[in-house]
């Protein structure tokens, strides 16, 4: 049994920067990457936080991207004509579009994501390591800058608000409130 959520990760963090990338160059590149990844853990910890929730997703699998492909307009991962395509997509099926979701959610509201790693405190994952998520919380202009359509709340939207709801619900009804 896989109790890794590296996969999910991975591949969420992928599906994100490809549906809003950087612009800049490598180093903005570099930035949304990273704010992005930072996004997916913090949401995936959150959606899976036990081992055996973990272990539970390796064995069931996560879903894929075909409905984000589907809420942004995209078609990428519907239609693998060649080997290279087919290649190219495998990884889409490791896209887990709740984290997709939560994570649009904590990239496009500051006060969330601090609420949300806030909670990762007692959960399994961030037990015994420090963990920071500084570019996701507290960004800094140039952060901003690099990632200004991954953080663009009109063009996040529809990704955020496919499962606003429960990421609402699982951080308390407090929250309910900020958002």
């Amino acid at each position: 049994m896989l109790a890794d959520l590296s996969p999910v990760i991975a591949a969420t963090t992928q599906w994100l920067i490809r549906a809003y990338p950087a612009s800049g160059g490598a180093l903005a590149s570099a930035l949304c990457e990273v704010q992005a990844r930072q996004a997916v853990t913090v949401a995936a910890w959150l959606r899976y936080p036990t081992t055996m929730d973990a272990a539970l997703l390796g064995m069931t699998g996560p879903g894929g991207s075909a409905r984000l492909d589907w809420v942004i307009g995209s078609d990428v991962g519907q239609d693998a004509r060649d080997a290279e395509d087919v290649q190219d997509s495998a990884w889409r099926s490791w896209v887990d579009e709740v984290v997709a979701s939560w994570a649009a959610c904590l990239l496009t509201d500051p006060a969330l994501a601090a609420s949300a790693v806030a909670g990762l405190a007692d959960g399994e994952h961030a037990a015994g390591v420090p963990v920071e998520f500084r570019r996701l919380v507290r960004p800094d202009d140039r952060d901003r800058r690099a990632a200004a359509l991954l953080r663009h709340p009109d063009l996040l939207g529809p990704v955020a608000g496919l499962h606003r709801a429960p990421l609402l619900d699982r951080l308390g009804p407090d929250q309910a409130l900020i958002a």
